[in-house]
């Protein structure tokens, strides 16, 4: 900690390098995560100016999560040997740099490679945000600004909607890009001003253990991605899966045996760092799969527009932030397992609530649910990254911080690509038994989406309606299959956190103090006297 840290005057219980520390670090993973959605509501314009495919269109997103997920890990062992402050400024830079390259050109696969250099930046950041916070605190004193940075991470993707929403209100596509690289530009000016920190033990290299670990996140994470088009008996998607086991069986050998790795793998056998990961990767794959279904459900079914479905999933983004602050105080109190089953147990209930959705239902049927499930991360989020941190030691918080990051990415995308076969599967059970009955035009759209549906309706007119009432009945269905899917996965995790995770920590024994309270602690101090009175009297006999 720099002298500037030590003098600073507390305000509110926390420094002034403190605050401006969680400042500047909860604004940068917001901008990182917020990147991830914000083209969700400009993708349409943007296949139309560059005239880009479906499926350069889903590179565009998914080139930006895929750098992010595969780089994070090493970014984190960087962070602790070069310093965490040099890897946030440097990645913000990046991540600058990246997004002024769809100024300059509209060139489908440039803006796809600027997507995967701003991932880059944003693998550089992300572990260096949250582990500078730790360390500028206390041991055991950082679990508020933690809890801080967890609401600030999980409704930076909801944040990013709205924001895009708003600029294409007024602007053009672009209009994202700029926003985001002003923000990094700011963000990384103001991190000079922070206190540098990096590990005080001497590490090496592990080329091998960073190769074999990316390779593994990478065919993993493009496998989940590609799933939706392929299918999951695709031999590509089979080969990627494969790949990615037989990585990761490198991954794992190779750790346990280098001298300095990369990962240190012992780490998940100490139940709160294991549980954590555990936890957040199921709260991010239920987040995903939920978010998918979410916003097709109130712009297919209910008709809102881009920006006005990213409102009005909001009020789960205030709840999530809301309640990562109170659980944080709880995991002080209870430990990590009361949390993290309350948590899990709510957002199952809240998924089961949306089984009861119909066609029209209405907002307040999707607001009731997202409230509910907002309130069951924000309460299992903060103890997650917290348990994850503290289970650690300080020289290696960037790397455990690139833990906690990746576990969100993984779990994003398994969700989506749980959540989208579910859904595909269910909508297609619903229109099965239709489909022979449907005119020969309208067959193929029908059992395609609901999306293609609703543009042959359109087209059509009112002669189409009943083709719209059923494709909506069967995405309901398939709705319903997701989220008790979502659900049950939840339910389960709770179950074994219950057993698994640690409870509350037992607070070291101040000195001077012995079992029992002062009844015993007077017969032993009678016991001391008397043995060294009996000493006494036996070196005084002749």
């Amino acid at each position: 900690m720099s002298t500037l840290e030590v003098m600073d005057p507390p305000v509110g219980g926390w420094t002034w390098a403190q605050r401006r520390t969680v400042v500047v670090s909860c604004l940068a993973v917001t901008l990182v995560i917020a990147s991830m959605a914000a083209l969700y509501t400009s993708l349409a314009e943007i296949s139309i100016a560059t005239g880009a495919s479906h499926t350069q269109t889903t590179w565009i997103v998914d080139g930006y999560t895929l750098a992010l997920a595969c780089m994070v890990l090493p970014a984190g062992a960087l962070g602790d040997r070069y310093g965490r402050r040099r890897l946030l400024i440097g990645g913000l830079l990046v991540f600058a740099v990246a997004s002024t390259v769809p100024l300059a050109t509209s060139a489908v696969d440039w803006l796809i490679g600027a997507r995967v250099l701003a991932g880059l930046g944003a693998a550089l950041v992300m572990p260096s945000t949250l582990s500078m916070i730790t360390t500028v605190f206390p041991p055991g004193a950082s679990a508020r600004a933690v809890g801080v940075w967890a609401g600030a991470a999980g409704s930076g993707g909801l944040l990013g909607l709205v924001g895009s929403g708003l600029l294409l209100q007024w602007w053009s596509w672009q209009s994202i890009f700029v926003a985001m690289a002003g923000a990094a530009v700011v963000l990384a000016a103001a991190g000079f001003g922070l206190a540098e920190s990096r590990s005080t033990t001497p590490a090496g290299l592990d080329p091998i253990g960073a190769l074999t670990g990316v390779a593994a996140i990478a065919l993993l994470v493009w496998s989940l991605i590609a799933v939706a088009d392929r299918g999951w008996s695709d031999p590509y998607i089979l080969a990627g899966l494969a790949s990615s086991a037989l990585a990761t069986e490198l991954f794992v050998l190779t750790e346990l045996r280098v001298r300095y790795p990369l990962l240190d793998l012992r780490l998940f056998a100490r139940r709160g760092f294991g549980c954590g990961a555990a936890s957040i990767t199921v709260q991010f794959l239920i987040t995903f799969g939920l978010f998918l279904i979410v916003v097709q459900y109130l712009q297919l079914i209910l008709g809102y527009s881009p920006l006005h479905a990213a409102v009005a999933v909001l009020p789960m983004g205030i709840a999530v932030v809301a309640l990562s602050l109170l659980s944080s105080l709880l995991t002080t109190r209870y430990g990590l397992r009361l949390p993290t089953v309350a948590g899990l147990t709510v957002l199952a209930a809240g998924l089961l609530l949306m089984t009861r959705l119909t066609p029209d239902a209405g907002y307040p049927g999707v607001l009731i649910p997202l409230t509910i499930v907002g309130i069951g991360i924000g309460l299992a989020a903060a103890p997650a990254t917290t348990a994850i941190m503290t289970d650690a030691d300080t020289d290696r918080h960037s790397v455990a911080a690139a833990v906690n990051d990746a576990a969100r990415e993984i779990g994003a995308a398994i969700g989506i690509a749980v959540a989208g076969t579910v859904l595909t599967a269910g909508y297609r059970a619903g229109v099965a038994t239709s489909l022979p009955r449907l005119p020969e035009p309208a067959r193929e759209p029908v059992a395609h989406s609901l999306g293609a549906t609703t543009q042959l309706a359109e087209q059509a007119g009112p002669q189409a309606q009943p083709l719209l009432d059923l494709a909506r009945s069967a995405f309901v269905d398939g709705l319903h299959d997701t989220v008790f899917a979502l659900a049950i996965i939840g339910l389960f995790a709770a179950v074994v956190l219950g057993f698994w995770a640690p409870g509350p920590r037992k607070a070291p024994r101040p000195a001077g103090t012995v079992p029992g309270g002062p009844r015993n602690l007077q017969l032993l101090r009678a016991g001391d006297h008397l043995r060294r009175s009996r000493t006494a009297w036996r070196t005084r006999r002749p």
